[in-house]
């Protein structure tokens, strides 16, 4: 439900009088870009920050302003801003040129290391984005298995293609969003999250080709996913004949340097990736079994006498993403770059639900890994805290829900008091995160929500 407009507040003119270069240009971006912005995740009331710079854990905006970071490029930068590292490499593939045309080992390196750190990925075929790789994933297990459905879990994100435009942020009943072809949500099975007893008896009809979730949770986990749901789901697609299609492009290369299915131990057949796969330039994969990609083979079609599947992109596997992704990958596995993330995830959270219980305030944090949410507590309900609190226990529609004016008050106070969130609210953590930022990210949340209280928000 999309916040409403805000009044006049403390919070707004300390906001306004702190960021007024970016107020300029995005009054300016209006006049180019529908509602401003290029990406929707990107949408703040009255406007964004616009940002100049970053580096490691923090960035800089065009007024000046200093913030930690917690969008991390969407998720992209487990490594930070500016990676001395993944900078040299883009910077070495640079003056060799940005597009050859042709193939090249840096390419075979790059699918090398991927195949190296996840074990699922017998085969690789390299995109331009997480929204192409499941484009793709979808189409190879259809002809892979002969169906036409598709399953996947309520709220769950798997790009803005056709296929997954109805169920992810509306349309939860399974009707079709405006703009796609008649046919396609009609072809797509919605179960709910958790909902293992439904995916069952969906897979069991034997006429969906493949079931695709994100395997920590939508959202990154703000709606989460049990390793209980996991497994059983891996043990009814392989009975029932459907691929089983983990969206890795948060997750992967985040969770463990095998990503999810390697912390949980669980084998998919198609896994998607993007962002920390490409070092956080424009990039992405789809890897599995080797039979699903057989369709993408000229030699192997023709000795079977079978259609191909065509497959193009002018930017996949370009120079330029492939040693950034081959230096981002190298280095967070010889560093332990996953481990450092995640336990400052667990001391963030910890810091965030010690402010929260100072200011006697119903809400709590949570999250897993490397990641973190703001639960802000949409029914109102008396009995929460960060003592009780369970995402388990609520359904979707309220972990997805944010009290009114809550994460549009609370953003602006963050980014007044010197921290960027995401509009979950939460955000990402990287490795470059450390001490420093947690405590001055805990401090600026015990002030912001000084703030909300003093606007009336609390």
């Amino acid at each position: 439900m999309p916040e409403a407009p805000l009044s006049n507040s403390g919070i707004l003119a300390a906001y306004r009088d702190k960021t007024p270069t970016s107020a300029k240009l995005f009054e300016e971006a209006c006049r180019t870009f529908p509602s401003g912005i290029t990406h929707d995740s990107r949408r703040l009331e009255p406007y964004g920050i616009y940002v100049e710079r970053a580096q490691g854990p923090r960035k800089w905006d065009v007024d000046g302003n200093e913030y930690v970071d917690y969008f991390g490029g969407h998720g992209a930068l487990l490594l930070g801003h500016n990676d001395p590292d993944v900078g040299a490499a883009i910077s070495d593939a640079l003056a060799c040129g940005t597009h050859f045309g042709a193939s090249h080992a840096g390419e075979l390196r790059w699918a090398q290391k991927i195949q190296d750190l996840v074990p699922s990925a017998e085969k690789v075929r390299f995109t331009s984005s997480g929204t192409e790789a499941t484009l793709l994933a979808l189409r190879l297990a259809r002809t892979a298995t002969g169906r036409t459905k598709i399953m996947r879990v309520r709220t769950h994100f798997h790009g803005w293609h056709d296929h997954m435009a109805s169920g992810q942020n509306s349309h939860f009943d399974g009707s079709s969003a405006i703009g796609l072809v008649p046919g396609i949500a009609e072809s797509t099975v919605l179960v709910d999250p958790e909902d293992l007893d439904s995916a069952r008896a969906a897979l069991a009809k034997g006429d969906i080709a493949a079931a695709i979730l994100e395997p920590t949770g939508s959202s990154t986990g703000m709606v989460p996913t049990s390793p209980a749901f996991l497994e059983g789901l891996r043990e009814a697609t392989a009975e029932n004949g459907t691929a089983l299609i983990f969206d890795e492009v948060v997750t992967g290369f985040r969770v463990s340097p095998g990503g999810a299915q390697g912390h949980y131990g669980i084998r998919p057949d198609l896994t998607a990736f993007a962002k920390i796969v490409s070092g956080g330039v424009p990039g992405g994969a789809l890897a599995g079994r080797a039979d699903f990609f057989e369709r993408l083979d000229f030699d192997i079609t023709r000795e079977k006498g079978i259609e191909k599947v065509g497959h193009q992109g002018t930017y996949n596997a370009n120079p330029v993403a492939a040693a950034a992704g081959l230096a981002a990958l190298t280095k967070l596995e010889a560093t332990g770059a996953c481990e450092r993330a995640n336990a400052t995830g667990e001391r963030l959270r910890a810091g965030l639900n010690d402010a929260i219980r100072e200011a006697g305030v119903p809400w709590a944090a949570y999250g897993t890994f490397s990641v973190f949410h703001i639960f802000t507590n949409p029914a109102g309900r008396a009995d929460v805290s960060p003592d009780s609190f369970d995402p388990f226990a609520c359904g979707y529609e309220e972990l997805r829900g944010n009290a009114p004016g809550a994460a549009q008050k609370l953003r602006l106070a963050m980014n007044v008091n010197g921290v960027d969130l995401t509009g979950w609210p939460g955000g990402t953590i990287s490795a470059t995160h450390g001490d420093a930022e947690i405590d001055a990210t805990v401090e600026a949340f015990a002030r912001s929500l000084d703030m909300m209280k003093a606007d009336g928000e609390l």
